[in-house]
C-alpha cells in the first residue's frame, strides 16, 4: 500500500515560489487500478515523479508498505518494487528484447519465459524475441515491450505517465487490451496518468487533480460529472485570459 501524507511541491519561478502540489493526501491500495486525471498543468506528472523519486517533495511523507521512502533514491524505490513507465519509452540500440527482459528479472531468462511475458502484452514472441529495442519499433510496440519488462520485474506498484501519448489508434486499442489483461492476471497496484476515457473505464478508482489539489476520488461513474465541470471551468479561464 502506498500512502501520500500532506505532499507539497514548490518550484522557484523567476524569484517567486510557485506551488505545484498542495497537501496531497492519498492512499493507493494493493491490487487496484487507479487513474489520475485532470486538466493540463494540474500536477499529475509531477505527482507521478514524486512517487518514483524523480522529484522530491517540498514537504510531506511517502509511505510504501509501511516503509518511509520519502528520502529514498529511484534505485532504492525500484528495489522495493516500484516501477515507472515514461511517456516515451527509452530505446536501447544493440540490446534485444530477450536481453532486456533478462535484465529486468535480474537473471538469464529462457526463450519460453520471455515468450510468456511478451504474450501477456499481446506480442507474438517469435516476431520480437531477437529484435533490438531501437527505432525500427513503433511507439506502440516500444510501450508494450516496456510493460513486458515491468511485468518481468514482478513490480508491486507500477506508474504509467500518459501511456497513450505518441501512439496510433490501433496501438491504443492494443494497449487497452494489455491493461485489462494485466489487471485481471497480476496482483499488483497500478497508477496511470491519463486523459483517455477508455482508460478511466477500466479503473477501480479515478482521482481528479486540478490546480495541484485532489478534487475528487471515486468510480468513473461517480466522478465523471465532476470531471466535466472541472474541465469546463479550466477552458473558461483560458478563454478569459
Amino acid at each position: 500500500m502506498l500512502e501520500l501524507r500532506d505532499i507539497c511541491f514548490s518550484v522557484n519561478d523567476n524569484g517567486k515560489v510557485k506551488q505545484i502540489l498542495k497537501n496531497i493526501n492519498l492512499t493507493i491500495d494493493d491490487d487496484k487500478f487507479f487513474v489520475i486525471t485532470g486538466p493540463n498543468g494540474s500536477g499529475k506528472s509531477t505527482l507521478a515523479k514524486i512517487i518514483m523519486g524523480i522529484n522530491k517533495p517540498t514537504s510531506g511523507k511517502i509511505i510504501f508498505n509501511g516503509t518511509d521512502i520519502t528520502d529514498l533514491s529511484i534505485t532504492e524505490r525500484a528495489k522495493l518494487g516500484i516501477s515507472f513507465a515514461f511517456q516515451q519509452p527509452v530505446k536501447f540500440k544493440g540490446i534485444t528484447v530477450k536481453q532486456m527482459i533478462s535484465l529486468a528479472t535480474g537473471s538469464e531468462v529462457s526463450v519460453g519465459e520471455a515468450c510468456k511475458f511478451l504474450s501477456d502484452v499481446g506480442l507474438c514472441a517469435r516476431d520480437y524475441i531477437d529484435r533490438e529495442i531501437d527505432g525500427s519499433l513503433s511507439g506502440g510496440e516500444l510501450k508494450r515491450i516496456e510493460i513486458a519488462t515491468i511485468v518481468a520485474r514482478a513490480s508491486k506498484l507500477t506508474i504509467f505517465d500518459e501511456p497513450e501519448a505518441g501512439i496510433d489508434l490501433w496501438s491504443f486499442n492494443s494497449l487497452i487490451k494489455t491493461f485489462k489483461n494485466l489487471k485481471n492476471k497480476y496482483k499488483c497496484g497500478f497508477i496511470i496518468i491519463s486523459h483517455q476515457e477508455r482508460i478511466l473505464d477500466i479503473s477501480d478508482s479515478v482521482i481528479i487533480l486540478s490546480n495541484g489539489e485532489i478534487k475528487e476520488i471515486g468510480s468513473k461513474e461517480k466522478v465523471f460529472s465532476r470531471l466535466s465541470e472541472i474541465y469546463s471551468s479550466c477552458t473558461k479561464l483560458v478563454e478569459e485570459e
